[in-house]
C-alpha cells in the first residue's frame, strides 16, 4: 500500500470518527418522568423559604387561593403574562417572538407558570428576618400585596407593590422591564417603629418537577447554571437531586459564597430564567431540591443589614426570564455589566472555535438575510482560512502522482525488503520536498471546525426555526424531504423524523451530500487494492445515510465544503501538471475489479 493511499485511508477513518463520536459519547438519554411526581405542589413554601427562615405550611386550598388571586398584567414587544399579588409572584410569562413550532399558528412559547397548572416554574422575592423578626414579621410566599400606581407593567410603566406588617415596617417592591427580558427588582423597607430591626433581601426561582420539554441530549445543558466570580458551573437536574444534605433542612443542597460578581437560575437549550442580584456586591447563591415535594430551586440571598427607626433600606437586583438571544446576552453582558452572561449559552468543549464562529455567522445573516446562505457564505471563509494548508495538501498529493513510477520501480527493486523500500521512499520524498502526511491536515482542521459548526446549530436560538429555500423551513433540524413520497410527488408524508422509515428514506440534501463525497473522490483513481477500493466506493452513501438524521444546516455546509474542495483540489492539481480524469475514474469505479493472482499461480514463459 503506497502513502497515499495510506493517507486516504487515515482521511477516511478521521472522517468516520467525527460523525460516530457523537453516538459514541453524547447518546440521547432516556428521561423517565415519575408518573407519581406532584404536577402542582399546594405545601411548596417549606421549599420555597430560603434555610435560615421557617414557614408555616399552606393548607389544601393554597392551590385554588393562589389561582384566584388578583394580579398585574404584563406587556411588552416581547413577553407577556401577569405577577400574581398574592406572594407577588412573577409566574406567568410567555415570548411573544417564538412558537412551539415552525407552524405560524402555532402557540407561543410558555416559560413561566403558576402554582395550580402543570410544571408550575416562578420566581419568588422576600426577606429573611433576624433578630427579633419573626416570619410573621416580613413578607413570603403567601403574602398579599396591594397595588399602587400603575395598573400593568410595560417597559414605560413600573408597577409598584405595597406591604404594611402592622408592626411599624412597609415593605415596597418595585418591578420594571426593560424592551427584551430583564425585570429590575427594587425592594425596600420603612422601619417606622422605635426599635432596630435587620433583615436580608432574597430572590427565588423554583421549578416544580422536570420541565416537559425536556431533551435530555448531552450536547446541551439543561439544568442549574451558576456563575460566580468568574467560575461557571452547570448542574444537571439528575445531579441536583445528588446535591449533599443540609442537616438543617434534610435537603439536597448546594452553597456557594460569591464576593462581588455572579448569577444562578435555570437554563434549557433556547430559553433560561436567571437571578442577578447587585453586581459589584456579595452574595450567596444556593442550589437546592426538595425531595418531597419535587421543587428544584435556586436562591440569591444578599447581605443582612440593620434599619434605624424613622430610616428606609433598600435592595437591587434583576431577574432575567427569557430567550438565550446571542445578541440580548451579549448587550446585557457589555452594557448591563453582567459578566459572563454570553455563556448562558453553552459552546461546548471547542468554545474557541464555537464563539467565534457564531459571530461571524451571526454577522453575515446581519448583512445576508438568509440563514442558509449565511451558512454558506461561513463555509467559503472557513476554506479560505485553511487554504494555505489545502493548498500545500493538494500540491503534495499531484507532486506523488508524478512519483508514481518512480515509487513502482523501487517497489520492484526492494521486493519483500520492505526496510530497504521505506528507506529509498524517505530518500526520495526529502530529494523532491514532498510530505506525505501533508494530505491529512485539512482533515485534522476540519474535525474541530465540524463540531463547532454542529455544536452552533444545535444550541444557538438564531437557528431554531430559521429558513433556507422551499421546504427547508427548519435549518435546525433533519431535511423534510424524503424518498418515501418521491419528494412530495406522491399524497403521503415524509416520514417522521428520527424514526427508521426517515433513516433509510432520506431527503435531497443527504442525497447531494453523497453525490458530492462521491464526485471529489473521482479525483483519484480507484486503489487497485480490493479492500481500498471497497472503502471508498461505499463511504459516500455510508455517510449519506448517516448525517440523514442531522440537522439540515450542518448538511448544507458539508455539502458546501465538498463542493469547494472538489473545486480547490481540480484546480490545484491541473496546475502542478496532474489534470484530474474524473470520467476516466468514474468509468473506472463501475469495473470490477479483477481477483489478484494467487501466489502459486504461472507465470506466462515458466513451466
Amino acid at each position: 500500500m503506497d502513502d497515499q493511499n495510506k493517507n486516504l485511508i487515515l482521511a477516511t477513518v478521521l472522517s468516520f470518527l467525527v460523525i460516530l463520536v457523537w453516538f459514541v459519547f453524547f447518546p440521547p438519554e432516556d428521561v423517565a418522568l415519575d408518573p407519581n411526581a406532584p404536577a402542582a405542589v399546594t405545601t411548596a413554601t417549606q421549599a420555597l423559604t430560603p434555610p435560615a427562615a421557617t414557614v408555616s405550611g399552606s393548607d389544601a386550598g393554597a392551590e385554588a387561593e393562589q389561582a384566584n388571586s388578583p394580579r398585574v398584567a404584563i406587556e411588552t414587544p416581547r413577553v407577556k403574562g401577569s405577577i400574581s399579588l398574592l406572594g407577588g409572584r412573577l409566574d406567568d410569562l410567555s415570548l411573544k417572538s417564538y412558537r412551539k413550532t415552525i407552524d405560524p399558528k402555532s402557540d407561543i412559547v410558555t416559560l413561566l407558570s403558576p402554582v395550580g397548572k402543570p410544571q408550575p416554574y416562578y420566581a419568588l422575592y422576600g426577606w429573611l428576618p433576624a433578630g427579633n423578626l419573626t416570619l410573621e414579621d416580613v413578607p413570603g410566599a403567601n403574602t398579599l400585596w396591594s397595588q399602587i400606581g400603575y395598573n400593568s407593567l410595560s417597559t414605560e410603566t413600573p408597577i409598584t407593590l405595597q406591604w404594611d406588617n402592622g408592626k411599624g415596617l412597609v415593605f415596597e417592591r418595585v418591578i420594571s422591564i426593560d424592551d427584551r427580558y430583564l425585570f429590575n427588582i427594587a425592594q425596600s423597607v420603612e422601619n417606622k417603629g422605635d426599635a432596630p430591626v435587620s433583615l436580608a433581601p432574597y430572590g427565588i426561582i423554583a421549578r416544580h418537577g422536570l420541565p416537559p420539554d425536556l431533551e435530555g441530549f448531552y450536547l446541551s445543558h439543561e439544568g442549574i447554571v451558576l456563575r460566580a466570580d468568574g467560575v461557571l458551573e452547570e448542574v444537571d437536574y439528575k445531579d441536583a437531586t445528588k446535591l449533599p444534605l443540609i442537616d438543617r433542612e434534610a435537603a439536597p443542597a448546594e452553597v456557594t459564597q460569591a464576593n462581588e460578581n455572579g448569577w444562578i437560575g435555570f437554563t434549557s437549550k433556547y430559553w433560561m430564567t436567571a437571578l442577578i442580584p447587585e453586581q459589584g456586591k456579595p452574595f450567596t447563591a444556593v442550589t437546592k431540591y426538595a425531595p418531597g415535594a419535587d421543587i428544584y430551586q435556586t436562591e440569591t440571598r444578599q447581605p443582612l443589614f440593620t434599619v434605624a427607626p424613622g430610616m428606609t433600606a433598600s435592595a437591587t437586583s434583576q431577574l432575567f426570564a427569557g430567550a438565550k438571544e446571542w445578541e440580548t446576552l451579549r448587550t446585557y453582558q457589555n452594557e448591563g455589566g453582567i459578566g459572563g452572561f454570553i455563556d448562558a449559552i453553552d459552546w461546548g468543549w471547542f468554545f474557541f472555535f464555537t464563539k467565534p464562529i457564531f459571530a461571524v455567522l451571526h454577522w453575515l445573516h446581519a448583512h445576508i438575510g438568509n440563514m442558509g446562505l449565511s451558512i454558506i457564505a461561513l463555509t467559503f471563509l472557513l476554506k479560505a482560512l485553511v487554504l494555505p494548508l489545502a493548498y500545500k495538501s493538494y500540491v503534495s498529493m499531484a507532486r506523488m502522482k508524478e512519483l508514481q513510477p518512480e515509487m513502482e520501480a523501487m517497489k520492484e527493486r526492494a521486493g519483500d525488503d520492505k526496510q530497504k523500500l521505506q528507506k529509498e521512499m524517505m530518500a526520495l520524498y526529502k530529494e523532491k520536498k514532498v510530505n506525505p502526511a501533508a494530505g491529512c491536515l485539512p482533515i485534522l482542521i476540519q474535525i474541530p471546525i465540524f463540531f463547532s459548526l454542529y455544536k452552533v446549530i444545535f444550541v444557538t436560538l438564531e437557528l431554531r426555526h430559521a429558513p433556507f429555500f422551499g421546504w427547508l423551513t427548519d435549518l435546525s433540524g433533519p431535511d423534510s424531504s424524503s424518498i418515501f413520497n418521491l419528494f412530495g410527488a406522491l399524497p403521503w408524508a415524509s416520514p417522521e423524523p428520527g424514526s427508521m422509515l426517515a433513516l433509510i428514506f432520506i431527503g435531497v440534501l443527504p442525497l447531494l451530500l453523497g453525490i458530492s463525497m462521491w464526485m471529489q473522490q473521482k479525483l483519484n483513481p480507484t486503489p487497485t487494492d480490493a479492500t481500498q477500493a471497497m472503502i471508498f466506493a461505499w463511504m459516500p452513501w455510508v455517510f449519506m445515510f448517516m448525517l440523514g438524521s442531522f440537522a439540515s444546516g450542518l448538511v448544507v455546509y458539508w455539502i458546501t465544503n465538498n463542493v469547494i474542495t472538489f473545486i480547490q483540489q481540480y484546480t490545484i492539481m491541473r496546475s502542478h501538471g496532474h489534470t484530474p480524469d474524473i470520467f476516466g475514474n468514474i468509468r473506472a469505479s463501475f469495473k470490477r475489479i479483477s481477483a489478484p493472482e494467487p501466489p502459486d499461480a504461472k507465470k506466462p514463459g515458466k513451466k
